[in-house]
C-alpha cells in the first residue's frame, strides 16, 4: 500500500498532472485507491459506463476497440481519463497484458473534490489540451 506521500511522489509524474501543485495531487491521491490485477483481467469494458479514471504505477495495459489495438498504456500514464469529465459510455476496452498495479480514481470522489478545489480543474484540463494537441499533432505528421 502506498502512503499520501508516495501517491503524491508518483502522481507527480503522471503527464495529466503536469500542472498541478503538490497540495492539489495530495488531495487526489487521498481519493485514489489502489488496485491489483493479474495479468488478463478486463478493467473495464467497450461500452460500459464510464466511472472512473485509472494511473498505472507497475504494469502494462491493453487498450482496445474490439480486436483492434489503441495503445498500450505503462507505468506512469494515465487511462480512462475522459471518464472523470464524461459519463458517456466508455469506448474501447481496458485489458491487463501483465500484472498491474493501478490508481483508481472515482468519478463521484473526484467531482466532491472538485467542489472544493475548482484549481484542480484548470490543471487537468490544460493537460487534457496539451496531449489532444499532441495527438493531433502526430497524426497530421503520419
Amino acid at each position: 500500500m502506498l502512503t499520501i506521500v508516495e501517491k503524491v511522489l508518483f502522481l507527480q509524474n503522471v503527464d495529466i498532472f503536469n500542472h498541478t501543485t503538490t497540495e492539489e495531487l495530495a488531495y487526489i491521491g487521498s481519493i485514489a485507491s489502489e488496485e491489483q490485477m493479474p495479468k488478463g483481467t478486463i478493467i473495464f469494458k467497450q461500452d460500459e459506463p464510464a466511472d472512473a479514471m485509472y494511473v498505472i504505477v507497475h504494469g502494462r495495459v491493453r487498450l482496445h476497440k474490439d480486436e483492434q489495438e489503441i495503445l498500450v498504456a505503462a507505468e506512469k500514464e494515465a487511462f480512462g481519463t475522459w471518464a472523470l469529465f464524461d459519463t458517456e459510455p466508455r469506448l474501447m476496452t481496458a485489458t491487463a497484458i501483465e500484472d498491474v498495479h493501478l490508481l483508481r480514481i472515482e468519478q463521484e470522489d473526484f467531482y466532491d473534490l472538485l467542489a472544493d478545489h475548482i484549481e484542480i480543474t484548470q490543471s487537468i484540463f490544460k493537460a487534457l489540451v496539451q496531449r489532444i494537441k499532441r495527438l493531433i499533432g502526430s497524426q497530421t505528421r503520419g
